[in-house]
């Protein structure tokens, strides 16, 4: 078992990671673009001391995606209205490496870093075929796709060390603003970028934002275990995330860092109840939504709390799940999880009662600050 806490993450998916939660009674139809339902969502996980929001996000949508990315906000911009309206919980953004430019979401990231002081985090994927169409890179191929993302990341890493933590002094009496032997060009040039630096925005107090990243190839693994500290893994299967979670952490030791600093964050849409047949009740109406002829697949994690419980706490003991991220197919998902499962949780002393005095997303995760590389 982890010495840490078990960490928790709330996926806010507007109308739901499915096609047809937005016909339930209870959730605006409107809800992937209602700021209002954002921030009763943000808000509510922070009550129930969860450590980060997350925004997944797609660059390309046809008539078959589910209807939350057929209309959805972009991520930067609601994240940095949530960050005004929360103070504790981190703000996890996922912006593709495939279609972006690595200074512009240095920048986006850091200003958020700025904004919620210290609370960001990016979800660092790579992009399909249709999202590299959106953004004028067709012509790159699925091998471009791993060599790209290592230059994005080596960039943008960089970029964040544009000054080191003291760099700006901002003395009005003798005129100093910032000293310029602790600003830092990058002159970073490879196959696919080009970028000189530096970043016009300084350091947060996490040092700069926390990086996730999502995927299961040998490409995937041997970026992630040089640049990621948290990594989106899947959860449906015990056996292979456990093989999965050895490798990966083997890769990190590798790369000369500390397999704990890698965090493992599978996803999970649970439905509970105060018993198992509350619970199987609420799955029930959740289906009826459903198309004749369809059947919505019974979670992983369905019935009564302390049985969820019990096998939230037994994945965690055996250091397959640093953080829980949990996702919601009803309007009252997350609330029944932080009302009815959280508080045995807390009571087993595995996820946290309160945030620190100065929360940032490092210190919720209980990660380390990372020094600047130009720091002497």
């Amino acid at each position: 078992m982890s010495e840490r806490q078990l960490k928790l993450g709330g996926i806010i998916d507007g109308v739901g990671w499915n096609y047809t939660g937005w016909r339930h009674p209870g959730m605006p139809a409107n809800a992937s673009e209602n700021i209002h339902y954002y921030v009763d969502k943000a808000t509510q996980l922070e009550k129930g001391k969860f450590d980060t929001i997350f925004l997944a996000d797609v660059s390309h949508i046809g008539p078959g995606m589910i209807p939350h990315y057929l209309s959805m906000f972009e991520g930067i911009t609601i994240l940095s209205a949530l960050s005004i309206v929360t103070k504790s919980i981190g703000l996890m953004a996922t912006i593709a490496t495939s279609y972006a430019d690595p200074f512009t979401v240095a920048r986006q990231l850091a200003s958020l870093d700025k904004i919620s002081n210290g609370r960001a985090g990016w979800n660092a994927i790579t992009s399909n075929p249709g999202g590299l169409a959106n953004y004028s890179r067709s012509h790159l191929s699925k091998s471009d796709l791993y060599p790209m993302k290592k230059e994005f990341l080596e960039i943008v890493e960089g970029l964040w060390d544009s000054y080191e933590d003291d760099a700006f002094i901002r003395d009005k009496e003798t005129g100093i603003f910032y000293d310029p032997r602790k600003m830092h060009p990058l002159h970073y040039t490879g196959k696919y970028f080009s970028v000189d630096g530096p970043l016009n925005v300084s350091r947060s107090r996490q040092g700069r934002p926390v990086i996730f990243q999502a995927g299961t190839s040998p490409d995937f693994m041997d970026v992630a275990a040089k640049h990621a500290e948290g990594i989106m893994a899947p959860g449906d299967n015990i056996d292979y995330l456990k093989g999965y979670t050895a490798e990966l952490k083997r890769k990190v030791k590798n790369q000369g860092r500390s397999p704990s600093d890698l965090l493992i964050m599978p996803s999970y849409s649970p439905i509970v109840g105060r018993t198992e047949k509350e619970a199987l009740e609420k799955w029930r109406e959740i289906d009826s939504y459903m198309p004749i002829g369809h059947r919505l697949p019974k979670p992983q994690f369905m019935g009564s709390a302390e049985n969820i419980a019990e096998q939230i706490e037994q994945m965690y003991q055996h250091g397959i799940m640093d953080i829980m991220l949990i996702r919601q197919d009803y309007p009252a998902g997350f609330e029944d999880f932080i009302n009815l499962v959280v508080p045995i949780l807390q009571d087993r002393g595995i996820v946290r009662r309160g945030y620190d005095e100065q929360p940032t997303l490092r210190g919720n995760l209980e990660l380390p600050y990372p020094e600047n590389m130009y720091k002497q």
